[in-house]
């Protein structure tokens, strides 16, 4: 198997006294590696750099973009279990579930090479009666160099979802993955540099939040984040001081509605795999569960079996991951004991925790004002509430502060639901389809962000729309000269009570 070189050798020589930070295994605590903490000169540097190479990317064109793309994407789809390996001993997650996470990006870059020249090329716009004499057309050029703030959860769907498409957009990238995963974002720099050897178009900068607050300040034309809410309002006063804008993808308390007439057991399916896949780690992960008050007793029932059959571990057989941030344990703990100690009972799991491993829990009767139903857990929980129609499941989910996705299982009234749902995403009888399908917008409202990714929005969202109207024969009318004449604005009058006027 061929290896991908480390790109840490193409950074600043370390000294003693440099910075640095080590990377553990979460389930087993050993070590994976230890990465620079990178300075505010250096990534000054790298965003110097990629400010040359923007300018050969962008000159190169859509089809020669293409052709780097795709054989990037090829790149990843031969070495797939070496990336998803990486992803497990760096974030925890099972192979299995790595192995999938690297999947499902490859048909992102396909679309994004693919679709990039008709979605941001020149495009011919209407200019009216008025105006015949003109010829307008719009396109979309590229902002120039995107600094990218992946997170770990996914380390790499999430930035990647950023990056493909601000690449197939002619863009150049400096990408800090964050200091739970750098060994993946090294292994994607690296491998895209095998096919785009002639400029460092896509560039690494490792360390914690001050390396992410340089990149910020670093001159990038716009900055993509992902993470918590919280980081993000700081990511955002941090951009503020440069007016550098931002597309934040933050954070979720997702809700999956169940009508009576839905498919109870594929209602459970989707439920577990969507609130406890990744342990729950997943901004998009379902964290509430309401359903009609008629099926609310065999859908327990069923989600109950299911999680009878998880057990979370370090181990290869276990089906859940540990916990990647050992900060993230005593949140899911506590917001697991408030919500017991406010009447919520245990219908399945709730094993103790250990270490950096938490069993799957699925909760029942909490009140909506409990951490559990109003604030993200991002752990391996799931709360199953009973409600007496979907007018009430609708205003519990739009309740919440967060509209990032959700999910609705019914028949009749499935899609008429979806449509009520605040949020950027909604799945009907499927859970997450939104992130994996490359035509469709990636994104929240609220305290879940602002800005898209994916599909033909995501592709203008690291472009600027560009203008071009050119005037094909001398105005009939010179409305834009001192040479207008009363007799001029008489004329003019006459079309406009013929095109505005009404009857």
């Amino acid at each position: 198997m061929t290896t991908v070189q480390d790109p840490r050798s193409d950074a600043a020589p370390a000294g003693e006294d440099r910075p640095t930070f080590e990377v553990r295994n979460p389930g087993t605590g050993d070590l994976v590696g230890t990465w620079p903490v990178q300075s505010e000169a250096e990534v000054e540097e790298t965003v110097a750099r990629a400010r040359l190479a923007a300018e050969w990317w962008a000159e190169i064109g859509y089809a020669e973009r293409r052709k780097r793309l795709d054989a990037f994407r090829g790149v990843i789809a031969r070495r797939i279990h070496q990336l998803a390996h990486l992803v497990h001993d760096e974030m925890g997650k099972p192979h299995s579930d790595a192995f999938l996470e690297v999947a499902l990006v490859l048909d992102h870059l396909a679309w994004a090479g693919k679709h990039a020249p008709k979605v941001l090329g020149q495009e011919r716009r209407s200019t009216g009666l008025i105006n015949a004499n003109l010829k307008a057309t719009v396109e979309h050029h590229p902002l120039g160099v995107i600094g990218v703030i992946g997170p770990w959860n996914y380390p790499v769907f999430t930035p990647m979802g950023s990056i493909v498409y601000a690449l197939a957009g002619g863009n150049a990238v400096v990408f800090k993955p964050s200091e739970f995963t750098p060994g993946v974002g090294a292994w994607l720099v690296a491998a895209f540099a095998e096919v785009v050897p002639e400029h460092p178009v896509l560039q690494l900068v490792t360390g914690d939040g001050s390396t992410g607050a340089a990149l910020c300040r670093a001159g990038v034309d716009k900055v993509a984040f992902t993470g918590s809410t919280a980081t993000a309002k700081r990511v955002m006063a941090t951009c503020a001081e440069t007016l550098t804008p931002l597309v934040a993808e933050c954070g979720g308390k997702d809700a999956l509605i169940v009508d009576r007439d839905a498919d109870l057991a594929a209602a459970a399916d989707g439920a577990v795999w969507g609130g406890i896949a990744n342990a729950g780690q997943t901004c998009i992960g379902v964290e509430r569960i309401y359903v009609h008050q008629d099926v609310a007793a065999e859908l327990a029932r069923l989600l109950v079996e299911r999680f009878d059959d998880l057990r979370a571990g370090a181990d290869p057989a276990a089906a859940v991951g540990p916990i990647t941030m050992p900060s993230q344990v005593r949140i899911i703990d506590q917001h697991v004991a408030d919500a017991k100690a406010a009447g919520g009972r245990v219908l399945a799991g709730g094993a103790p925790t250990q270490g950096q491993v938490v069993q799957p829990t699925l909760l029942t009767d909490v009140p909506e004002d409990c951490a559990a139903v109003a604030e993200e857990t991002f752990g391996p929980t799931l709360v199953l509430r009973a409600v007496r129609d979907m007018d009430e499941a609708v205003t519990l989910t739009n309740a919440s502060r967060y509209h990032l996705g959700a999910s609705v299982y019914g028949k009749a009234d499935a899609e008429r639901v979806a449509r009520r749902i605040r949020s950027g995403m909604v799945s009907v009888n499927s859970v997450l389809a939104f992130a994996i399908v490359p035509t469709v917008p990636f994104g929240g409202v609220g305290d879940s962000g602002f800005g898209r990714i994916h599909g033909e929005e995501g592709l203008k969202e690291f472009c600027y729309s560009h203008s071009v109207v050119r005037q094909r024969w001398k105005a009939p009318l010179p409305l834009t000269s001192f040479a207008r004449t009363a007799k001029h604005e008489e004329t003019l009058g006459k079309i406009i009570a013929l095109l505005h006027g009404g009857k």
